[in-house]
């Protein structure tokens, strides 16, 4: 049930001729993914977007824990990094959008984001925060948790903490 869910038609494919795309049937509102001046890729509002509104679902494989787990061990040894698209669904599960995502896996991190998260019976849903301008890049507090590895933040925004990271709260 929860990979048939989660899983799309239609997968993101970059090549040296083709450039990643937005799945067709993934959003009601027209995006497309482009050059980002936060990082590489990212995806943009081709139309208004009025706030409170479900702009995409987030797609991809499933995998449980376990399975994330050895696949992170994996990839962590054949290239020496993480992989870039991995979404938390709920303490066991998790969605990885380099595999038959839609294109939300494009979204890049900002501090502060025109997108939440929402998550609903086994899917991931991102819905507007406030208004998105036609042409706007679309973002996402990515919120890694404090004690993983630092990750730099690039998006600019007056609000940035620096660190796609969240800090550390005193206790």
């Amino acid at each position: 049930m929860w990979c048939v869910a989660l899983l799309s038609l239609y997968a993101v494919k970059q090549t040296k001729h083709r450039r990643p795309a937005i799945a067709p049937d993934a959003s009601r509102f027209r995006l497309r993914i482009g050059r980002s001046r936060i990082h590489g890729w990212g995806v943009f509002a081709d139309q208004r977007i009025p706030p409170g509104r479900k702009v995409v679902e987030y797609t991809g494989k499933l995998f449980s824990r376990p399975q994330m787990g050895e696949r992170l061990r994996r990839i962590l040894n054949r290239q020496g990094r993480m992989p870039r698209y991995v979404f938390r669904l709920s303490r066991y599960w998790y969605v990885d959008g380099k595999i038959g995502g839609c294109g939300a896996e494009r979204i890049n991190h900002c501090c502060d984001p025109n997108l939440r998260v929402r998550k609903i019976v086994g899917h991931i849903l991102l819905f507007s925060r406030r208004r998105i301008q036609a042409g706007e890049e679309l973002t996402l507090d990515y919120k890694l948790r404090p004690d993983a590895a630092v990750v730099h933040c690039r998006c600019g925004s007056p609000v940035c903490r620096g660190t796609i990271n969240l800090q550390k709260t005193a206790v």
